[in-house]
């Protein structure tokens, strides 16, 4: 099976997460006895590792990515799980987030020779739901076993106007943070007599409203307090409110920690009665530009792309930040990102003929 029918294959399996809806199965066959698998099921998530021990080397090279979609929701203009091409575009859920990826890796790994070690597959039917079951059991796993890859490519798209144009060595983190203020409810005749929380967090939102938490680096933007909520009242107009309500999120560098946040906070709320609570979802990592996985990839991308591409860590959180968390150097690279969980989500022919080409050049020139 070339890489284009095995990429339209995959897309007609409604695998909507958690659900892989079979994929799994046909994954099993398509790589074949020569391939080991570890199922790793956790409540409604299924996981899966592949590997093939090429030689007694050391290098274990780990592709990554994950088999779950969002809902299609409505409005297509085709079906989103036929996949037919239609003037060298293939339009159907996932195919850019992330089943391009999975099939240009599938087909570079089951079609490789000769490898100075280890390659293998992580797959998670969890990546656009909790991911709580999913590619982070795996990894927990593969640690208790001393088998955790030495370096990882998890094939999320992330070319930006040209294929090639990008590869991410990172992302920022993920922190929520929720605020109350405490007020006294009263009359709004009397204000006086109430103590009105929108009163006392008016002046202050200038201050905290965008305000960047770093001046950022080489790397990451400046982390930004970005405001996404803000309540109080009983939508009537002669009762000034108890409590306000804020919600925000900062998506954080490696320069900025929960402290930092719940710090800055404290300075401009310290005259008031608030409580805060910060949850994080994710964890700022990055990657040295100097490792072997940037370096071949920049050099596989080079001679299937004929261009120089640029080192990223824009965009929201992805399972490369679990590979982050145990230290694995990892870089993600996939086809360009304009259409993911998008009504008529679609990439190219081409751009998935490039990618498998990228992967199967990293393979065979590893060093």
């Amino acid at each position: 099976m070339q890489i284009i029918p095995l990429f339209q294959k995959l897309l007609q399996y409604k695998s909507i997460t958690p659900h892989d809806a079979g994929i799994y199965d046909f994954i099993d066959e398509y790589l074949g006895y020569e391939w080991s698998c570890i199922k790793l099921d956790i409540e409604d998530v299924t996981n899966r590792f592949y590997y093939k021990k090429f030689s007694s080397g050391d290098e274990h090279l780990c592709f990554a990515g994950h088999i779950d979609v969002v809902p299609t929701g409505e409005g297509w203009s085709v079906d989103p799980f036929v996949a037919d091409i239609v003037n060298g575009v293939i339009t159907a859920r996932g195919a850019q987030d992330m089943k391009s990826g999975v099939a240009s890796f599938l087909y570079a790994c089951k079609n490789t020779k000769e490898f100075n070690g280890t390659l293998s597959i992580l797959l998670t039917s969890d990546e656009e739901g909790d991911a709580i079951n999913g590619t982070v059991k795996v990894l927990e796993y593969l640690r208790e076993i001393k088998f955790l890859p030495t370096s990882a490519v998890v094939a999320e798209p992330t070319c930006e106007e040209i294929f090639g144009d990008a590869i991410k060595v990172g992302r920022r983190g993920s922190i929520n943070g929720y605020l109350e203020l405490k007020g006294k409810q009263g009359h709004a005749a009397y204000p006086q007599k109430a103590i009105n929380p929108v009163h006392q967090i008016a002046p202050i939102l200038s201050k905290i409203a965008g305000y960047n938490l770093d001046n950022g680096d080489e790397f990451f933007a400046p982390s930004q307090l970005v405001i996404t909520d803000i309540r109080a009242g009983m939508e009537v107009t002669n009762v000034t409110p108890n409590k306000l309500n804020m919600m925000f999120n900062v998506r954080n560098s490696t320069k900025t920690t929960q402290a930092t946040i719940t710090n800055y906070i404290e300075e401009n709320f310290k005259h008031l009665d608030y409580s805060l609570r910060l949850t994080q979802g994710s964890y700022p990592f990055v990657t040295d530009s100097n490792t072997r996985v940037v370096k071949n990839i920049q050099k596989s991308i080079k001679n299937i792309c004929n261009m120089e591409t640029k080192l990223s860590t824009a965009g929201g959180t992805s399972d490369a930040r679990f590979f982050g968390q145990f230290k694995i150097p990892t870089v993600e690279f996939g086809v360009i990102n304009d259409t993911i969980h998008a009504v008529d989500e679609r990439t190219t022919v081409k751009e998935v003929e490039m990618l498998c080409g990228v992967f199967v050049d990293l393979i065979n020139n590893w060093k």
